[in-house]
């Protein structure tokens, strides 16, 4: 990133969706700045997720059509487990699925697989409210 493109609004949404838990929608994350000391407006709120994601600082999803962003903390591709009902989301590796990734395009002539995996369930303190 060079210095140029580096501003007090992009330092502000990285940080803002740092703070959150989870995946938060462009609109949640606006909502959550207003209340600070320097006004933020929702374009711009896009524009810094756009950029963040572009250069893997963020973490980006589709769910019910809607993007959906958090913060990424590993730097390196991954995967996510993310809770149904609360949003918990964990990072994990996931070496099988490289190299299942890679010998299905392999075996129907495709080089180059990138992909992008996103796991959903109920992490273990909402399945245990759900018994109760």
């Amino acid at each position: 990133m060079s210095a140029a493109r580096r501003t007090w609004q992009r330092d502000a949404v990285r940080e803002a969706l740092g703070e959150s838990d989870g995946f938060v929608s462009a609109q949640a994350l606006h909502a959550s700045m207003r209340t600070g000391e320097r006004p933020i407006g929702l374009a711009t709120v896009y524009r810094a997720l756009a950029d963040l994601a572009a250069e893997g600082q963020v973490d980006q999803l589709q769910q019910g059509g809607e993007s959906l962003y958090r913060a990424c903390s590993s730097g390196r591709h991954h995967h996510h487990l993310i809770c149904r009902s609360c949003g918990k989301t964990v990072e994990i590796g996931a070496e099988p699925v490289e190299e299942w990734a890679r010998g299905v395009a392999a075996a129907n002539g495709f080089i180059d697989p990138e992909h992008i995996v996103d796991i959903f369930g109920t992490c273990a303190d909402c399945s245990r409210s759900a018994a109760h």
